[in-house]
């Protein structure tokens, strides 16, 4: 019957498979931050605004020195003779050019208030095409940490499966020899097999991985991520008062909400403008012939207009009062921004300093559980202790250095997520210059 028993168990247990030899394309997450800005369309719609926000600042200031000019040339043939200015006699086509210009010389302040809007509107801008690119390259670094953290994680799950298959051997041995019972073979037979779904399953969590890297660089198909070093994550220069400070006089979403604050101050300055008059300094030449390139008479004008607004069916005031309400709840908006990026930048550096320990943690764990499973070995092989205690052992190793892998994947996300929210790296290491 032990005979038999044990024939079973051989047939059923499964050697582990290899790893695997894929020859996927490689990418360097220098390579990877630099291929996916190209293709994030929020970073390309930032970058689109910046250019926008700053062709409306050199519109502001050329405002003040050049001014309005229009040109424009018509033809008209008529069905009857009819009399042509510019000839001075009948004829059926006309044809007219006029060059006409104009300076604004008052309008109530509002090149001003525009300019300092235009202003405001690409210190904005730029701040969130920043807040973009390190958005951008955050989820990079979070999908290119994924397929690292997946590979160690099927290497774990391949150990966990090569030590079940040893010490399965083992207990056949010890089954055969009469020093074990039968029930130790079928519980490590158990151990094994779940290992191997557990190596099937992890395996294809790294396939998945693969594919939303590929994804993220541009590349139809998976792509794998080059090994970054393993060395334990630094501790950060900052407190949390100096992170918090930080966070609040340069993180992008502090300047974002500053800019926009101005901006809408200097909206409701130029809706006060509308109450008072324009003054305009204008000029025309106008020529006059029956063909174009019309030379036969011209005539110049110049002159001042001066508009005093008086009533407009109270759009002045409509204007306005859009224009306090929106700076209003702008103001309130940055208030409230301005707290809650100092909370959120303690949160990220408490995520971090307590990824980085947990990482330090574990590590020791694995050590703690490497030594307990040889202990327990040695123990089962003497007969000294039960199969359940041993199967214990192999499992919470497999379980320490899979939290050594979740660990310092944790701490290098929380790292990125803080460099995000400040807008700025705060190690200088090759390739994570987003």
């Amino acid at each position: 019957m032990i005979v038999t028993a044990i024939a079973l168990l051989q047939l059923q247990a499964v050697p582990p498979p290899p790893p695997p030899q894929d020859s996927l394309p490689q990418v360097t997450l220098a390579e990877a931050l630099r291929r996916a800005s190209r293709l994030d369309p929020t970073y390309v719609s930032a970058l689109g605004q910046v250019g926008d926000a700053a062709w409306g600042r050199r519109s502001a200031r050329l405002a003040f020195i050049v001014p309005s000019i229009n040109f424009q040339s018509s033809a008209t043939r008529y069905s009857t003779e009819f009399f042509n200015i510019g000839t001075g006699q009948l004829a059926t086509q006309i044809v007219d050019a006029q060059l006409s210009g104009s300076y604004d010389l008052f309008r109530g302040g509002a090149k001003i208030f525009g300019l300092r809007q235009a202003d405001a509107e690409l210190d904005a801008a730029e701040a969130d095409e920043l807040a973009a690119r390190f958005r951008a390259a955050l989820d990079t670094e979070s999908d290119y940490y994924t397929v690292l953290a997946e590979h160690e994680l099927a290497r774990v799950a391949r150990e966990r499966v090569r030590r079940a298959d040893e010490q399965l051997a083992v207990a056949r041995a010890r089954v055969l020899a009469g020093a074990a019972v039968q029930t130790d073979s079928l519980q490590l037979l158990l151990e094994l097999t779940r290992a191997q779904v557990e190596l099937l399953r992890q395996d294809a969590r790294l396939k998945v991985a693969r594919l939303q890297l590929g994804r993220r660089v541009g590349t139809a198909g998976p792509v794998d991520a080059a090994p970054l070093d393993t060395l334990p994550a630094s501790a950060i220069p900052l407190t949390e008062a100096q992170v918090a400070e930080e966070a609040l006089s340069r993180s992008p979403r502090s300047v974002v909400a500053r800019a926009e604050a101005r901006a809408a101050g200097a909206a409701v300055a130029t809706a006060r403008g509308g109450y008072l008059p324009n003054v305009t300094l204008f000029g025309q030449i106008s020529t006059f012939d029956d063909r174009f390139f019309p030379n036969a008479t011209t005539r110049s004008a110049a002159g001042v207009r001066i508009t005093v607004p008086i009533w407009n069916n109270a759009q002045r005031e409509i204007q306005l009062s859009r224009a306090q309400t929106n700076r209003d709840v702008v103001l309130a908006t940055r208030k409230d921004e301005e707290l809650a990026v100092q909370r959120d930048a303690v949160e990220a550096l408490l995520n971090y300093n307590t990824a980085r320990a947990s990482a330090a943690l574990a590590t020791e764990g694995v050590v703690v559980a490497r030594e307990n499973l040889r202990v327990q070995q040695e123990r089962y092989r003497a007969g000294a202790t039960t199969i359940i205690d041993l199967i214990t052992a192999q499992v919470d190793l497999a379980a320490a250095e899979a939290d050594v892998v979740q660990a310092r994947h944790a701490t290098r996300l929380a790292l990125a997520g803080l460099e995000a929210l400040l807008g700025r790296r705060l190690f200088e290491e090759p390739g994570r210059e987003p």
